[in-house]
């Protein structure tokens, strides 16, 4: 019983906590799995720098509701899908440049404002369930995004630009160029060191976005946020609305998602209509679970470092499967199971760090 009890208080140490285990299986890795692949480090601090601006804000958009105890936001695609869609809008009335830009983001803006909303609604009639909710959700509000681009356009929606639609005369084409708004603000502020290119105003950019975060945290609605997470029953008998703020959570969280996907599909350069959107959700889960963070606890830090970490083992394991096995499909696979089975480890260390 004595060295039972030993064994359960040396794996209580805070190093094994998911938070510091998690990140560091990752550091581990990725290194033997760059150091297969024979990839220069140029190269991966390259690509590395890209995925973090493309996917940054995105992963931003999980903190608030896991601080509002409402777990992994799986919903965030319908944020995305709203981008894509106000871009879409955008092209078709022939809007360029920035106002095309500005307009886009007031549009997703908008939209999402009304998706966050109906999200937040539909989620504190199921307490306790917020994770396998906003995952249906996603799919339910892809069925209709697929439906609207798929059918409406050319029927009740108004074709204004013939290039993005489909020779039928019905339907938004697979692949829209954004050619008008592509690296519209990522060649702003470029630093060339060698063969590294380093975009400092949108690398500013993104910490913008996580110095907002971390304002609104330590605001008075951040730690009402951090009241109803700790416990909902003891905020709501102090006195907070917590159905309120979780529905402005789900807001906040719909619009940063929004603002994320404007910049990756502007620093791609391309919209893939029907299938840009899908998966944003897993692997921005993913990157912020492999900096530490679990579904009850996330910090702008953890985002941060699960970017790096998650996308330097998805960018160079491809090749270490090409040269351990001599097939670069097993490195395609593992692409899919280090993106589930991040959460899943991260889960199954939560949980046991909860019992």
């Amino acid at each position: 019983m004595e060295k039972r009890r030993d064994l359960n208080q040396f794996m209580k140490n805070p190093l094994f906590n998911g938070e510091y285990i998690v990140p560091f299986v990752f550091v581990l890795l990725s290194f033997i799995a760059w150091k297969l692949s024979g990839i220069s480090f140029f190269f991966v601090f390259n690509q590395v720098i890209t995925r973090f601006i493309r996917d940054g804000i995105m992963v931003l958009a999980l903190i608030i509701p896991i601080t509002a105890g409402m777990g992994l936001n799986f919903a965030i695609t319908v944020g995305a899908m709203a981008t894509q869609g106000a871009l879409i809008l955008v092209i078709n009335h022939h809007i360029d440049g920035y106002e095309g830009i500005l307009l886009t983001i007031l549009l997703s803006i908008f939209f999402s404002i009304i998706f966050g909303y109906l999200i937040g609604k539909a989620l504190n009639k199921v307490k306790g369930k917020e994770m396998i909710t906003t995952i249906i959700i996603g799919f339910l509000a892809n069925s209709i995004y697929q439906l609207i681009f798929l059918v409406g356009f050319g029927t009740f929606i108004p074709v204004r630009n013939e290039e993005i639609i489909l020779s039928r005369g019905i339907g938004v084409r697979n692949m829209v160029d954004l050619e008008a708004y592509r690296n519209t603000i990522d060649k702003l502020w470029l630093l060339k060191i060698g063969e590294i290119e380093i975009p400092l105003f949108m690398i500013f950019f993104v910490l913008l976005f996580g110095g907002a975060i971390y304002y609104i945290l330590n605001t008075r609605f951040g730690q009402r946020l951090k009241a109803i997470g700790d416990s909902d029953e003891k905020a709501r008998i102090i006195g907070i609305d917590v159905k309120g703020i979780r529905v402005k959570a789900m807001i906040l969280s719909t619009i940063i998602a929004a603002l994320g996907q404007l910049v990756f599909l502007q620093n791609i350069g391309m919209i893939n209509v029907y299938t840009g959107h899908l998966k944003a959700d897993i692997f921005s889960s993913a990157a912020l679970l492999a900096g530490g963070a679990s579904i009850r606890k996330a910090k702008i830090k953890h985002a941060f470092l699960g970017i790096f970490l998650f996308h330097t083992l998805f960018i160079v394991s491809p090749q270490a499967g090409q040269n351990l096995f001599n097939n670069a499909a097993l490195g395609e696979y593992f692409r899919s199971f280090v993106a589930y089975g991040t959460i899943a480890f991260a889960l199954i260390m939560n949980m046991k760090n909860r019992d």
